[in-house]
């Protein structure tokens, strides 16, 4: 059968279930548009910008497993949306970029758009593939699709050249595209595992998005361990965290000093489905307590920053399973539980502020956004200070719930990101962290949201700073240095793309506003709320970092460092 290589493209799409692709159309690509047009099943996204289709990608992977579909022109729409694509590549997303390439049958040089976008790609991307035949698109972008959902997950890129859109050419629709291959979890491993677990007196487990697959098989492991759970931040919500055995998103000198005390009770670390990445430990400030047992699908993660005792390749689910299959139950520990318990009572207590306080609170805020908007709610945040306010104060009971820019930490992401979840899950509410600085760079995906009338409610978190940095900025250095932002008009930016505005400037009206601003998203538009934010507090997250890396100084520099911030402060 002879088909347009457009229609063959969009064929397989179909055939792997794809629900969307981002992108802005070009001269090259427009047959292939044409073709996305009349898919009943793949619906084609007009964005403002490239770099937001690849955090709207994203934002659809994460929240509801699906894989999404990045489409851009040669040259500028694929260099415009690499951020997105690298902080998919860092933080293990699917992806599937779909570049079109120049025409390769014209034999001319100097061609619109013309660069090595493979090249380019191949950083930030899992593999690389390009089109040679039209009779291979359809074999290519399935086996694309099943490379890039493959464990460790990520993007990958194909290129497919422009004429192969363009001219009619056998398809090879019933080519059978096998299922990568699983590691097989060893038997003396799991002995071993075992073993270990028998001569501990307490463990410690620590859980990371790559265990989301194990779901409720992690609370019986934890349970029958009597173990409490820490998480990383991208594996926050993997674990319930409204379970008596919920400890923190990490445990190290970024924690609460409750968590630091029991993480150091404890004599082995289980942990499934992590990598020990920078944000997530903290700027490496933990130590896992006793032995190691590292398990992870991906063998390049084990031993590259903690040793393993025990270093364990396999699928996170298969491993619990096999695991619980022989596992003997511990006795609960009613004394660890409470002091658990007592721990988070005394960080929502230290965290209360008045509601006649100048500026809102972020642990307020939250725990009304909560409260309000229901367990189901989605919430996607920006690189700095709205992340780790939401991994701290933030109570989530399942999976696909927070979508964070972590280990690549781009700005930006936030309102691109909640734009894809709400495609993505279009029956859970939607809440996209934005701080004041981050907005500026893919705000105007508004109108997007706008246009396609998704309920979205975006907090502009607004202190007119760059505020993680200044705290750094003040913190190490003793001054700010170009950490403070221009002032802009919302209310004004929000009437121009089609958004709702509504302001909220203390703590005494959070309760109203988010009620008001869930009604005209259930209408079905976006909403903007302005957020008079108080940041006058610092994260754990931030005073742990700081502390971390001043730690590790030799003392000349330290003490060099730490009198030139107070100096400054006195002067």
């Amino acid at each position: 059968m002879k088909m347009t290589g457009a229609d063959i493209v969009v064929r397989a799409l179909e055939d792997e279930d794809i629900p969307f692709t981002f992108g802005i159309p070009g001269t090259h690509n427009i047959e292939l548009y044409d073709s996305l047009a009349r898919s009943t099943k793949v619906r084609p996204i007009l964005v403002t910008d490239e770099q937001s289709a690849s955090f709207m990608a994203d934002g659809v992977a994460r929240s509801s497993g699906k894989l999404a579909v990045v489409n851009v022109v040669p040259g500028a729409g694929l260099t415009h949306a690499l951020s997105g694509i690298a902080e998919a590549f860092l933080d293990g997303i699917p992806m599937l970029v779909l570049a079109c390439g120049i025409r390769r049958d014209t034999g001319k040089a100097f061609q619109l758009h013309d660069v090595d976008q493979l090249a380019i790609a191949r950083p930030v991307t899992k593999a690389q593939l390009q089109v040679k035949q039209g009779s291979e698109i359809y074999v290519i972008i399935r086996r694309a699709c099943r490379m890039a959902r493959a464990a460790p997950a990520g993007p990958v890129i194909v290129e497919v050249p422009a004429e192969h859109y363009l001219f009619r050419q056998e398809a090879e629709l019933e080519m059978a595209v096998e299922e990568p291959p699983s590691p097989m979890l060893r038997a003396g491993d799991l002995d071993r595992v075992h073993s270990l677990l028998a001569a501990c007196r307490r463990p410690l487990l620590y859980l990371g998005l790559g265990a989301a697959g194990a779901g409720a098989d992690l609370v019986t492991l934890a349970e029958r361990l009597g173990a409490p759970v820490a998480t990383t931040f991208e594996g926050k919500g993997v674990f319930p965290e409204n379970h008596p055995l919920w400890l923190w998103c990490g445990f190290g000198a970024a924690a609460p000093p409750f968590v630091r005390k029991i993480a150091a009770s404890c004599d082995l670390t289980l942990a499934i489905g992590c990598r020990f990445s920078e944000v997530g430990t903290g700027s490496y400030g933990l130590e896992p307590p006793g032995k190691l047992v590292h398990v992870d699908i991906d063998a390049s993660v084990l031993d590259r920053n903690y040793r393993a005792e025990l270093p364990v390749v396999a699928d996170a689910a298969r491993f619990v399973a096999a695991l619980l299959t022989s596992l003997t139950p511990r006795e609960s520990d009613a004394e660890l539980q409470q002091a658990i318990r007592a721990g988070h009572a005394k960080v929502w207590s230290d965290w209360v502020t008045p509601e006649d306080a100048g500026r809102v609170a972020p642990p307020h805020l939250l725990k009304s956004l909560q409260q309000i908007l229901g367990p189901e709610t989605i919430y996607t945040t920006d690189s700095g200070n709205g992340t780790f306010l939401a991994m701290e104060c933030l109570r989530l009971d399942r999976s696909r719930s927070f979508l964070a820019p972590i280990d690549y930490s781009c700005m930006g992401y936030a309102v691109p990101a909640a734009l894809g979840a709400a495609l993505a899950c279009p029956e859970r509410p939607v809440v996209a962290l934005a701080g004041d600085g981050a907005f500026l760079m893919t705000g105007l995906e508004l109108l997007t949201a706008a246009q396609l009338q998704l309920p979205v409610l975006v907090l502009v978190l607004r202190d007119r700073e760059l505020a993680q940095i200044a705290q750094f900025q003040q913190t190490a250095l003793g001054r700010k240095v170009c950490s403070q932002l221009p002032d802009y008009n919302l209310p004004a930016f929000c009437e121009a793309v089609g958004a709702e505005y509504l302001a909220l400037s203390r703590n005494a009206e959070t309760e109203t506003v988010i009620q008001q601003a869930r009604g005209l998203a259930e209408a079905g538009r976006p909403v903007v709320v302005e957020v008079a934010i108080d940041y006058s507090r610092k994260t754990y997250f931030t005073s742990g970092v700081v502390r971390a890396n001043l730690g590790r100084l030799p003392w000349p520099d330290r003490l060099r460092m730490v009198a030139r911030a107070l100096g400054r402060r006195v002067w």
